[in-house]
C-alpha cells in the first residue's frame, strides 16, 4: 500500500537580526524618555502651583484647614484705595467687620464676568438676610480706561443692590491686582480702533474675612448653591473647605 506523501515541515522562524533588536531597544528607550519627560513636566507644574498658590485644595479652591495661607500666599490681598460707582473714595478699611467677595472683571466682558457676578448675586439671595448682610460683593475693574464710575453704576444695577463696583487709575488697579495675584492684559486685534478690545484676566472670586485676611476662593465654575452652602458654613464658624 502506497503511503500518501507527507506534508513538508513548516519553515523555521527567522531569527531576529541584530538590526531588529536594536530597533526594538531604541523604541523602548524612546517611549521611556517620553514618559520621563511628561513626568518631569507634571512635577514642575505641581511645584510651581504650590509655590504660587500655597497648600490649596485643587477642587474646592480652599486653603486647607480654612485658615490664612502660609507666607507665600499670606500676603494675598492688602490695602487699597479706589473709587466706587458713585464717585466716592473707598479703601479696604471701609469693609472691616464684613466678609468680602472680591471679583476682578470689567463691564465690557461678554461672558465670564456677568456669569460670575450673577452667580454671586444668586448665592447671596439664597442666604438668610442676617447672613447675607455680613457679606459685601465687590467688583474691581481691570479696565479703568472704559469703566468709569458711571459705567460701573449702570452695570452693577443688573446684578445685586449691594454690589460695590470699584475703579481707579491704571496705577491703583495694577497695585490692587498685584496684591491679589490677579493677572490681566489688554487683548486687541491689529488695526482695531483704540477703544475696541477685550481683557484677559484671572476669573476667580476671593473670600476675605472681616479682618481682611484671605479665607478661600471660588472658581468661576462654582454653582450658586455651592457658593451659598460654603458661605453659610463659614459664617457659622465652620471650615472653609
Amino acid at each position: 500500500m502506497t503511503k500518501p506523501p507527507s506534508s513538508p515541515a513548516p519553515p523555521e522562524p527567522a531569527s531576529p537580526s541584530a538590526g531588529d533588536d536594536r530597533r526594538e531597544r531604541s523604541g523602548r528607550f524612546n517611549g521611556l524618555a517620553v514618559a520621563l519627560a511628561v513626568l518631569v513636566l507634571i512635577l514642575v507644574g505641581f511645584v510651581a502651583g504650590r509655590h504660587y498658590f500655597g497648600d490649596f485644595d485643587a477642587i474646592t479652591g480652599a486653603h486647607r484647614g480654612g485658615t490664612a495661607p502660609p507666607d507665600a500666599v499670606g500676603a494675598l490681598g492688602g490695602p487699597f484705595t479706589l473709587t466706587n460707582q458713585f464717585g466716592d473714595s473707598m479703601s479696604d478699611a471701609d469693609f472691616r467687620g464684613s466678609y468680602m467677595l472680591v471679583y476682578f472683571g470689567f463691564t465690557f466682558c461678554p461672558d465670564v464676568c456677568p456669569m460670575t457676578l450673577s452667580k454671586i448675586a444668586s448665592a447671596l439671595d439664597m442666604l438668610e438676610e442676617h447672613e447675607a448682610e455680613r457679606i459685601v460683593p465687590i467688583l474691581i475693574t481691570v479696565d479703568p480706561a472704559r469703566d468709569t464710575p458711571e459705567q460701573l453704576r449702570l452695570y452693577a444695577e443688573f446684578f445685586h443692590p449691594r454690589l460695590v463696583a470699584l475703579t481707579g487709575t491704571d496705577e491703583q488697579i495694577a497695585d490692587v491686582a498685584r496684591k491679589y495675584r490677579v493677572y490681566f492684559a489688554k487683548v486687541q486685534e491689529d488695526g482695531a480702533e483704540p477703544d475696541v478690545y477685550t481683557m484677559d484676566h484671572t476669573a476667580i472670586t476671593y473670600l476675605m474675612g472681616p479682618d481682611g485676611v484671605y479665607i478661600r476662593h471660588f472658581s468661576h465654575q462654582a454653582t450658586p448653591k455651592a457658593i451659598a452652602d460654603r458661605l453659610r458654613t463659614i459664617l457659622a464658624g465652620g471650615p472653609a473647605v
